[in-house]
């Protein structure tokens, strides 16, 4: 079966598009269809110095596998010219039709509703990939956006979904996500913590192949709430809610110091972590692992990865050799594998 990737390359200004061009001199067994202005990665790709050859791509018809040098195009106008390394808010809602024209590539054919979408309906993207956005320049221009993970579960109608960083050796999931950490204490419920690990365990039996996933968690507290004494909401929240879930058959470990969770010892069998908030345990993936390292969106209808990494306005449009493109190829191979595993547990 050959698949059909949507690649949205986020921020016009940033990094996203020279990552696209650089991904697309390598030949792919799968195609990958940008959402974006064709005139903006051709004159990138002529800043870059490399070739490039964009395909516009009917998606209505059996995908094709590239070539090097090739890249699939469904023509997104922006709304002004761009300039590498200085976004403007105007071209903020071309950011999101290209998100928008891509999710619903991902879920139906272009031209019917979400709330039309039925469970019988076939996708002609099998995943979403996406590139870094500039968030305050979305938010300048009067949208409301806190990120890709909350915008995407809107869009597909999805109450709770998971934010999941992955790298060589190590998975981490967020119970709370783009949150001030003063409202991260009254945010975690045991209905969350419930949801998220639900999901979770879920997502690594389904699109990673994982039987019987064994889940480490955080407590939220220093040393995981010194049995109250640095906070009760270990033992009011948490581990009530980890009690329900392994009643249920679930092999959860913890609520565990997230200063010791962290080490071969602990994480020797374990297929993830869920940590509590955003950076309690994205930092310790990206030292590990960042620039090989992708952000999957769990519990949507759809396959979303994209990259660790921001819209590195410095460098776009320049140096091709100072890119490190490795994010937007990891991100790739886990869209690819997890939408394989998705297609292998549906014809059993």
């Amino acid at each position: 079966m050959t698949l059909r990737l949507a690649l949205t390359p986020g921020e016009p200004a940033g990094i996203g598009p020279d990552l696209a061009i650089i991904r697309a001199q390598q030949a792919h067994s799968y195609e990958l269809v940008a959402f974006a202005d064709p005139d903006l990665l051709s004159a990138r790709a002529k800043s870059l110095g490399l070739p490039l050859t964009l395909r516009k791509v009917d998606l209505s018809a059996p995908p094709r596998p590239l070539t090097a040098g090739e890249l699939g195009i469904v023509a997104i106008p922006l709304a002004t010219a761009c300039i590498a390394g200085k976004p403007s808010a105007v071209n903020a809602g071309y950011v999101l039709s290209t998100l928008d024209k891509a999710i619903t590539a991902c879920l139906q054919h272009a031209a019917i509703s979400i709330s039309a979408i039925t469970s019988t309906s076939a996708p002609i993207c099998h995943g979403l990939v996406t590139g870094p956005v500039q968030k305050s320049i979305i938010n300048d221009a009067g949208y409301s956006f806190s990120g890709h993970t909350e915008y995407l579960a809107a869009k597909t109608g999805k109450q709770r979904v998971v934010m999941m960083l992955v790298t060589e050796g190590l998975r981490v999931a967020l119970a709370t996500t783009h949150l001030p950490l003063k409202e991260v204490s009254a945010s975690i419920s045991k209905d969350l913590l419930i949801d998220v690990i639900t999901i979770l365990h879920r997502s690594l039996q389904q699109q990673f192949g994982v039987t019987h996933p064994q889940i480490l968690v955080c407590g939220l507290n220093p040393h995981a709430g010194e049995g109250g004494h640095l906070g009760v909401e270990e033992i009011e929240t948490i581990t009530p809610a980890l009690n329900t879930l392994r009643q249920c058959g679930m092999d959860i470990v913890g609520p565990l110091p997230a200063d010791t969770l962290f080490t071969p010892k602990h994480l020797a069998n374990a297929d993830a972590v869920l940590a509590m908030y955003h950076d309690q345990g994205l930092p310790v993936l990206k030292y590990k692992g960042f620039g090989q390292a992708a952000n999957i969106t769990l519990g949507l209808p759809i396959i979303r990865t994209s990259v660790d990494h921001g819209t590195a306005l410095d460098l776009a449009g320049g140096v091709k050799e100072k890119i490190n493109s490795g994010s937007l190829r990891t991100a790739l191979d886990y869209a690819v594998a997890m939408a394989k595993m998705i297609k292998k547990s549906q014809l059993r």
